[in-house]
């Protein structure tokens, strides 16, 4: 039996997109927390449960449906937070193809985003809430942006989720576009469909070895495959919970990462390799006599080189 038949086999209904993956895992998991964020400037976290997951993203989708036809391009200036998990799916949900992007610098010219707007030609921008406010005068720098009808995910999820028909893509049909970064060119958009999403998830739960056990602590941008395939679609799929904090909130103090893991007892966290290295510098030995990390089973790594010597030092 191989991989993929061995997954199928242990899920009950083996699911043939993202729409069958998530309505199925809503009516086995329901209430339990899907996702959870953790705010930057501290306080209550934020969750969100597979059945509500579910519920807002059939109502986004049905608003979506409103404004958009099938198979049109939605950009979503993707910062990490609930709202842009719920806007992908809402995007899914709608038979539309999602392009996450970098959230735009407020007052600053984005030139990656200018192409992709370019190459995608979007018919609507979805912003979550922290995008869309003031968003005319903040991003006047970027009139492409400001060119395309905005709709904010707060209002979408207010649309009646019982008006949501649901599209049937097949395993090929087109999930979303990832561009790349445009560093060295202009950004390219990878096609990247349902079946190789849920193919991926496969590979990824058989390497982990997790199952429904997986307990994901990550701070990785969702509009990178590491965040967004590796954590959100991979947790969706596992039946697991991840907890999220902002890029920024880890950059500017690693120890917060760390200690989310200890206090949720997170059992897989990642990233690229200088988060590694950054923990290994910063955190100091005060920080480390207050962590149970015991709980880590799986820390993985990617996107750059890895060096030796930032494995000794972690």
């Amino acid at each position: 039996m191989t991989t993929l038949e061995r997954s199928a086999h242990r899920m009950q209904e083996p699911s043939a997109n993202l729409i069958e993956l998530l309505t199925n895992q809503a009516a086995r998991y329901r209430d339990q927390v899907l996702y959870r964020f953790l705010p930057d400037e501290g306080g209550e976290a934020l969750e969100i449960s597979y059945a509500e997951l579910d519920r807002q993203a059939r109502a986004v989708a049905a608003a979506l449906k409103k404004r958009a036809a099938a198979g049109e391009r939605v950009l979503i200036p993707s910062p990490v937070n609930l709202e842009t998990i719920v806007a992908f799916f809402g995007c899914v949900y709608a038979g539309l193809i999602a392009v996450p992007v970098p959230p735009p610098r407020p007052f600053h010219l984005c030139e990656r985003n200018r192409g992709v707007v370019e190459d995608a030609k979007p018919a609507l921008v979805l912003a979550p809430s922290a995008i869309y406010e003031n968003a005319t005068e903040r991003f006047s720098k970027n009139p492409e942006l400001l060119a395309i009808p905005w709709l904010s995910v707060a209002d979408a999820v207010m649309a009646p989720a019982r008006d949501w028909t649901r599209p049937a893509p097949g395993p090929e049909a087109l999930a979303f576009l990832q561009y790349t970064s445009g560093s060295t060119a202009s950004p390219k958009g990878v096609m990247v469909s349902h079946r190789n999403l849920l193919a991926n998830s496969v590979l990824i739960e058989h390497g982990f070895g997790l199952g429904q056990r997986t307990a994901g602590v990550l701070w990785l941008p969702f509009y990178h495959d590491m965040g967004l395939i590796g954590g959100v679609i991979q947790v969706l799929f596992a039946g697991g919970v991840c907890t999220f904090m902002s890029p920024s909130a880890f950059i500017k103090r690693p120890f917060r990462w760390l200690a989310a893991i200890s206090e949720t007892g997170g059992n897989v966290a990642g990233g690229p390799a200088f988060a590694f290295d950054l923990c290994a510098r910063k955190v100091t030995a005060e920080q480390r006599a207050q962590l149970d990390l015991s709980g880590w089973e799986v820390a993985f790594t990617g996107a750059e080189p890895i060096h030796a010597e930032t494995l000794e030092r972690l």
